[in-house]
C-alpha cells in the first residue's frame, strides 16, 4: 500500500500513474488485438459487426468501471483519514451494492438486446454476428464489475502495481483465447467475445485471492457482507491490530455503528453512481452519435471503429491522470492536506498536456500506419477518414485533459454535481450533432463533434473548481479530516 498524503507529491504521482498507465495500454492492446484478429480472420463485415456495437459495450461497462471507481474514492478517504474499519467496510459494499447493480444492467440489456441494437441502426446483414458479439460480453458483465472493484479498492490504498500484474496475464489469456476460438476452433465474432469475458474472470479471481491474502483491511468475513452486528464485532477485534501494512490501526476504536454504516452507505452510492452516470452521460452521447455513423455505411463504421481505438491509446494518458487524481485526492482531503491537493492538480494537468503534443504529433506523422495496423485493411476510404479524425481531433486534446483532470479531482473531494453537469452537456451535443451536422456534412459531422462538445464541457468544471470552498479552506478547517 501507497500513502499518498506525505512526500513530495510529483514523485507519488508519477510513481502511482505508470502503472496505471502501463495497465491500461495491455488492456487497449488486447481490444486493439480483437479488433485486428477479427478483421484479419473474419473480414471487415464481422469487423463493421463488432464496430457497430462498440458504444454499446462501451456505455455498460464504463458505468460499471465509474461506479468501482466512485465507490474506492470512498475507500481512498477512509484510507486517508486512518479509518481501517470505514476501509474494509467501504470496500466490502462496493462489492455487495455492485455486483446487485452490475446484475440488473445484465438482465435488463439480455431482456431489450434487439430493440437496442436496432436503435443503433445495425443493419439486418449485420445484425446476427452483432447479437452473438455483444450477447457473450453483456453476460460477462458482473464478472468485469467484480475485477473493476478489486482493482479500484487495490489503487485506493497506493498499490497500482498489482492491478498491472494481474491485468498482464488478463491480457495474455485474452490473446492467446482470441487465436485459439477464432483462428483454431473458428468460432466466428463469438469466439473473440468468450475470449474476453473468460480473460475477465480469471483476472477477477486471481485479483481477489491475491489481495485478500496480502491486505488485511480488503479480507472480507461472512459478516462483512451480511451482518452488520456481527461485523462491529469483528472490527472491535481487528483495528487493534491492523494498519496499512496490517498493524499500524493498533488502539483505534471501531465505529461501525448502524448509523455510521447507512450514512457510508448512501455517500458510496452517491460517489458510485456519479461516476457511473458520469461515463455513461457521455457513452450515451456517443450513443446516439453512433447510430447516425451506422448509417453511413460499412466503411466509415470501420474507418470510425479504427479511429476511436487510435484514440482510446491517445487518450489512455487523461484516464490515468484523472483515476491517480480521484485517489491522490481522495487520500489527501481525508487528511486535510488541501494545499497538496491544489498541486497535484496541477501537476497532473501539465504532464498530460506534454502527452497531448506528442499525440498530436503522432497523428500527423503515423496517423495512416496506426490505421492500418489496427484494421487490417488497405481501403483507401477508411483509412482517409480515420486519419482525418486523428488530425482533427488531436489538436484540441488540451481541453480534454484538462477535462478528465478536473472531472476526477472533484469526485475525489466529493462534489458529484459539476461532473454530472458536464457529462450531461456532451451527451446533449453529442446528440444535437447527430440529428444536425452528421447528415448535413457526413463523417465531417462526426469529427468536428467532440471538439465542439468539450469547449462546452470545460466551462462549468473550471468555474467549479475555482470557486469550491473545500479548497479555499485552511486544513485544519478541512470537514473530512475528523
Amino acid at each position: 500500500m501507497k500513502d499518498l498524503t506525505k512526500g513530495k507529491p510529483s514523485k507519488l504521482i508519477l510513481a502511482f500513474a505508470i502503472p496505471i498507465f502501463m495497465a491500461n495500454i495491455l488492456q487497449l492492446t488486447y481490444s486493439i488485438v480483437d479488433t485486428r484478429i477479427v478483421g484479419s480472420y473474419l473480414g471487415e463485415n464481422s469487423l463493421a459487426a463488432v464496430g457497430s456495437t462498440t458504444t454499446l459495450s462501451n456505455l455498460m461497462i464504463g458505468f460499471l468501471m465509474g461506479l468501482a471507481n466512485g465507490f474506492a474514492i470512498i475507500t481512498a478517504q477512509k484510507f486517508g483519514a486512518r479509518d481501517y474499519a470505514g476501509v474494509k467496510k467501504s470496500f466490502a459494499l462496493s462489492i455487495k451494492m455492485g455486483c446487485i447493480i452490475a446484475l440488473a444492467i445484465t438482465v435488463l440489456c439480455l431482456l431489450f438486446l434487439r430493440q437496442i441494437l436496432g436503435f443503433l441502426n445495425v443493419s439486418n446483414d449485420l445484425m446476427g454476428m452483432a447479437v452473438s458479439y455483444i450477447f457473450i460480453i453483456i453476460a460477462g458483465l458482473v464478472a468485469t464489475f467484480l475485477y473493476d472493484a478489486c482493482a479500484a479498492a487495490l489503487r485506493a490504498l497506493g498499490d497500482t502495481v498489482t492491478p498491472l500484474v494481474i491485468l498482464a496475464v488478463s491480457v495474455c489469456l485474452n490473446m492467446a483465447g482470441d487465436i485459439f476460438f477464432v483462428v483454431v476452433l473458428k468460432a466466428g465474432v463469438a469466439g473473440a467475445a468468450i475470449a474476453t469475458v473468460l480473460a475477465q474472470v480469471i483476472a477477477f479471481i486471481v485479483c481477489f485471492v491475491y489481495m485478500v491474502k496480502r491486505y488485511e483491511l480488503l479480507r472480507l468475513s461472512r459478516s462483512d457482507l451480511f451482518d452488520s452486528h456481527l461485523l462491529r464485532r469483528h472490527l472491535k477485534s481487528s483495528d487493534e491490530n491492523c494498519d496499512t501494512e496490517g498493524a499500524e490501526g493498533k488502539g483505534r476504536k471501531n465505529n461501525m455503528t448502524p448509523e455510521v454504516i447507512a450514512v457510508m452507505k448512501m455517500t458510496m452510492l452517491k460517489a458510485g453512481l456519479s461516476m457511473a452516470f458520469m461515463s455513461s452521460l457521455v457513452n450515451i452521447g456517443s450513443l446516439t452519435l453512433q447510430n447516425a455513423i451506422n448509417r453511413l455505411g460499412q466503411d466509415i463504421i470501420v474507418a470510425h471503429t479504427a479511429a476511436r481505438k487510435i484514440s482510446e491509446i491517445f487518450m489512455v494518458m487523461f484516464t490515468v491522470f484523472g483515476q491517480t487524481m480521484a485517489t491522490f485526492c481522495g487520500q489527501n482531503i481525508g487528511a486535510g492536506e488541501v494545499d497538496r491537493v491544489k498541486k497535484g492538480i496541477k501537476l497532473a494537468i501539465f504532464y498530460t498536456c506534454i502527452w497531448c503534443t506528442m499525440a498530436i504529433i503522432a497523428s500527423y506523422t503515423i496517423g495512416p500506419w496506426l490505421v492500418k495496423l489496427v484494421t487490417g485493411t488497405n481501403n483507401p476510404i477508411i483509412i482517409k477518414n480515420a486519419t482525418n479524425y486523428l488530425k482533427f481531433d488531436t489538436l484540441f486534446y488540451y481541453v480534454t485533459a484538462v477535462i478528465c483532470i478536473v472531472r476526477n479531482a472533484m469526485q475525489g473531494l466529493g462534489e458529484q454535481i459539476t461532473p454530472l453537469v458536464s457529462s450531461s452537456l456532451e451527451m446533449v451535443g453529442k446528440i444535437v450533432i447527430a440529428f444536425t451536422l452528421v447528415p448535413l456534412l457526413g463523417y465531417t459531422g462526426v469529427i468536428v463533434a467532440e471538439p465542439i462538445v468539450w469547449f462546452i464541457m470545460v466551462i462549468p468544471l473550471l468555474v467549479k473548481i475555482y470557486n469550491m470552498p473545500v479548497l479555499r479552506k485552511q486544513p485544519v478547517s478541512v470537514s473530512l479530516k475528523k
